[in-house]
């Protein structure tokens, strides 16, 4: 997908950047960067495209590194309840029935993550 410069686009850019900080940096993600770490070792990046809080867990949708989608729910009380992971390859076939919004949200974090993975193979 082509993006325009929108000023849509430019708030989810804004979003997609700071969930992808608290990600990395801070206290109350850390169980969340845990489980990713955990179940995909490979992940050198990663962004939050949706988060839905349950009612006694928090559902999150994420794009890991430019090639992966995980769906990872989390209990919200218990840490010691094993999280459950769902994981498609970012394929045509995934890309199939997305919504606008949704296509417009993927294409700029694997904008953001592409970024990310140069500036990885730089250092």
């Amino acid at each position: 997908m082509k993006l325009k410069g929108t000023k849509t686009e430019e708030d989810i850019r804004r979003e997609l950047v700071g969930s992808h900080e608290s990600l990395f940096n801070d206290e109350i993600r850390s169980g969340l960067l845990s489980v990713i770490k955990r179940f995909f070792p490979q992940m050198k990046t990663a962004y939050i495209l949706f988060w839905i809080p349950e009612q006694g867990e928090d559902i999150f949708s994420l794009l890991i590194n430019n090639d992966r989608i995980a769906k990872v729910e989390i209990d919200r009380y218990d840490p010691d309840i094993e999280p459950i992971i769902e994981s498609k390859q970012l394929d045509n076939t995934y890309l199939k029935g997305l919504r606008k919004y949704t296509r417009i949200r993927l294409a700029i974090a694997l904008e953001l993550a592409n970024t990310d993975l140069k500036n990885e193979e730089k250092n």
